[in-house]
C-alpha cells in the first residue's frame, strides 16, 4: 500500500506543476525520468542543473502520440514503420529536427536532431496528453549514477522533496533502445529495453553494432565529445562501488551480483535471476545495484552474463557502470 506524502502528487498536480515550469519525477515502464515542459527554456535548463547533466548530452522528448512526436521533426518511412511496430513502448527514435519546433534548442545540445518516445506507462500517457510540445525526461537520478527504477531510488539521489508521480516498481527496468531513423537504414545508438533481434525481426533489415564513440578515444575530457543521443557516455549507470565484470569469485569484503547459481560468497548476495531468464535480470538490474550500493563494501562482483539478446544491454550498462 501506498503512503502518502507531501512529495507525491496526482497526475493533475503534476500538469499544474510541469506547465509552471517546475520539474516532476515521473514513471515509464522503463525507468523514472525527470520531467520538464520541453518548450519552456529555463525548466529544460533545471532538468541539466538538478542532475549535473553534461550539456552536450542531449534529452529524450517523450509524447503521448506518435502524430504529436512527428510534428516536431522530419518524419521518415523508417520512422513510420518503427513507430507503427513498436510505439508506445521503450524505443527512442532520433530523427532531423524540423524547423520551427517547438523543443527547446538546449534539449538538443547543440544537435541538429532530436531524440524522441512514446512510453507506454498509463500515469505518464495521462499526462503527456496535456503536452503536445512533449516533456523532456531523462534518468530521474544524477547524471552517471544508476538509473532509478523505484520511487526511493528517485528520491534517494535527488532529494526527498522532489514531487514525483508514483508509477511503482518500472516494469522493464532498463532504458529504451534507440535508433536513428534519419536515413533508410536504421543505426542503433544504444541497446536496451528492445534487443537488436526484436528490432531487426520487425523491420525484416540486419541492425548492426552499436555505434559508440568511446571506441573512437572519445572521453568526457573532450572540448567537442561526439555523443549522438543520450546513453553513450562512456561513464554511465556508475554505482559508488566499484564494479569487477564475468567474476569466477568472490573476494574479501566484496557483494555478489548473481546470475544463475551464486558463487560462493560470505558477503551479501543480490540474485538477477536464478532461472538465468535475461528479461528478469533486466527489470532487477538496477533495483538490485540500488540496494548493494547502499552497503559498506570494497566492491561488487558480477557474475558472467550472456551477451545474447537484451543480456548485450545489460552487459553494456555494467560496463558503463564499472568504466
Amino acid at each position: 500500500k501506498t503512503v502518502m506524502r507531501d512529495d507525491l502528487v496526482t497526475v493533475a498536480e503534476a500538469v499544474a506543476r510541469l506547465q509552471r515550469g517546475e520539474l516532476v519525477a515521473i514513471p515509464t515502464e522503463t525507468v523514472y525520468g525527470l520531467a520538464a515542459d520541453a518548450s519552456q527554456g529555463a525548466a529544460v535548463a533545471e532538468v541539466f542543473a538538478r542532475k549535473e547533466r553534461p550539456e552536450f548530452n542531449p534529452l529524450i522528448v517523450h509524447f503521448a502520440q506518435s502524430d504529436a512526436a512527428a510534428a516536431q521533426v522530419i518524419w521518415t518511412p523508417l520512422a513510420e514503420r518503427l513507430a507503427a511496430a513498436f510505439w508506445p513502448g521503450p524505443l527512442t527514435l532520433v530523427l532531423e529536427r524540423k524547423p520551427g519546433s517547438n523543443v527547446h534548442a538546449l534539449a538538443s545540445a547543440g544537435l541538429p536532431s532530436l531524440a524522441l518516445r512514446v512510453p507506454a506507462h498509463p500515469l505518464t500517457q495521462a499526462l503527456l496528453s496535456h503536452f503536445p510540445q512533449g516533456l523532456v525526461a531523462p534518468s530521474a537520478n544524477p547524471s552517471g549514477r544508476l538509473s532509478p527504477t523505484h520511487p526511493e531510488h528517485v528520491w534517494a539521489g535527488l532529494g526527498k522533496q522532489l514531487p514525483l508521480l508514483d508509477g511503482g516498481a518500472c516494469r522493464l527496468g532498463l532504458e529504451s533502445s534507440i535508433l536513428d531513423a534519419r536515413g533508410s537504414q536504421p543505426i542503433l545508438l544504444r541497446e536496451g529495453a528492445l534487443s537488436r533481434e526484436k528490432l531487426s525481426a520487425a523491420l525484416d533489415i540486419q541492425i548492426h553494432t552499436p555505434i559508440r564513440p568511446e571506441e573512437n578515444a572519445e572521453t568526457l575530457e573532450t572540448a567537442e565529445p561526439r555523443v549522438q543521443s543520450p546513453g553513450q557516455l562512456l561513464r554511465h549507470y556508475a554505482p559508488r562501488h566499484p564494479l569487477r565484470l564475468d567474476a569466477q569469485s568472490v573476494r574479501p569484503g566484496e557483494a555478489l551480483l548473481a546470475f544463475g547459481v551464486p558463487l560462493a560468497s560470505t558477503g551479501s548476495v543480490e540474485q538477477l535471476s536464478e532461472r538465468e531468464d535475461l528479461n528478469e535480470a533486466a527489470a532487477n538490474l538496477f533495483a538490485a545495484l540500488h540496494r548493494l550500493d547502499a552497503l559498506e563494501l570494497s566492491g561488487i562482483a558480477v557474475m558472467p552474463i550472456p551477451q545474447l539478446g537484451i543480456g548485450r544491454a545489460i552487459y553494456d550498462r555494467l560496463k558503463r557502470g564499472a568504466a
